[in-house]
């Protein structure tokens, strides 16, 4: 194992900070490798991006009410995947509810009329997507396909499969603060290791607000976590966070951070994000997945779990 280290490359993608690492020895050969997974990470971007006038979603969203739009194999396979989350989440992971958004700024600080959200409820719900393997239409003008709840997810586990396609099995991909590793570490001098992944404190006590929750250990397969501190606001003492029921437009409270480790990345994310919309029954609901996860519920009792 002479001239074996790590190559590390930073860089932004879905609007998040990103990291590679990978360990071999053929430098050109890990660049490389490197070079090609941030360019899928980047395809599937603007593939799937609903700010581009030019993604497939922001053309199937344009003709809501209107014609179906034909779609690919890929993009037919992730509505698949939604479709299998809408049923295993009994309707609470819906990708249609994305466009609940349009009554919430969480930069604002204030929530919204409730008139608002009432308004946009009658374009939120799966149920009313008709498809095929060859088309998509949304049947209700305004309607709105969001892949939010797993395209970083999805690209996380795209890129460690380029990474383990091009021989790289001691590999890290973190698409803000998605992971997927490909293989344990293969640090010189030590036997294979898993990864050492920092969860954040949901309340941090530091005021850099650095504080960890949990290490987890993360050998191969996909590590994602949610929680009620990435994107929110507080407003007379009650906290709103960006996780959003489609049931009711306004945002879980019951749950603070939940981290799964699931064999790929997408499951890991989708699975923390129907246990956020569990709220009270998240814990029992983990439990039956059969997945290791770390839950801190809306008390801030924590739960950590080894399947």
């Amino acid at each position: 194992m002479s001239g074996w280290h790590t190559l590390q490359v930073d860089f932004q993608a879905m609007a998040s900070p990103c990291r590679l690492m990978i360990e071999g020895e053929d430098d050109q050969a890990m660049e490389a490798s490197a070079r090609r997974c941030i360019e899928e990470i980047r395809r599937i971007e603007h593939k799937y991006s609903r700010y581009r006038p030019d993604s497939v979603l922001s053309r199937i969203n344009a003709a809501a009410g209107r014609a179906p739009v034909l779609i690919d194999e890929e993009t037919s396979a992730l509505l698949d995947f939604a479709h299998g989350l809408w049923e295993m989440s009994d309707g609470l992971f819906d990708i249609t509810s994305g466009v609940l958004r349009q009554a919430w700024d969480f930069r604002g600080g204030t929530p919204p009329d409730p008139e608002h959200v009432e308004a946009l409820l009658p374009l939120v719900g799966w149920s009313k997507v008709r498809r095929s393997r060859e088309e998509v239409g949304l049947s209700i003008p305004g309607m709105e396909l969001d892949f939010g709840g797993f395209g970083k997810e999805y690209a996380t586990d795209r890129a460690a499969a380029m990474l383990t396609s091009d021989g790289f099995s001691h590999a890290l991909v973190n698409l803000g603060g998605d992971l997927h590793a490909t293989g344990p570490r293969m640090t010189w001098g030590q036997e294979p290791h898993p990864w050492g992944i920092e969860i954040q404190h949901p309340r941090p006590a530091t005021p850099d607000g650095r504080d960890v929750l949990v290490a987890l250990p993360l050998s191969r397969g996909g590590l994602a976590t949610s929680g009620d501190y990435e994107r929110f606001f507080i407003h007379d003492g009650k906290r709103y966070c960006h996780v959003l029921d489609p049931r009711t437009g306004w945002p879980v409270c019951d749950v603070q951070s939940v981290s799964v480790v699931a064999p790929s990345t997408a499951i890991a994310g989708a699975i923390t994000t129907i246990a956020m919309l569990k709220g009270p029954q998240a814990k029992g609901w983990l439990m039956q997945q059969q997945v290791a996860f770390c839950l801190v519920d809306g008390a801030g009792l924590r739960t950590t779990y080894k399947a």
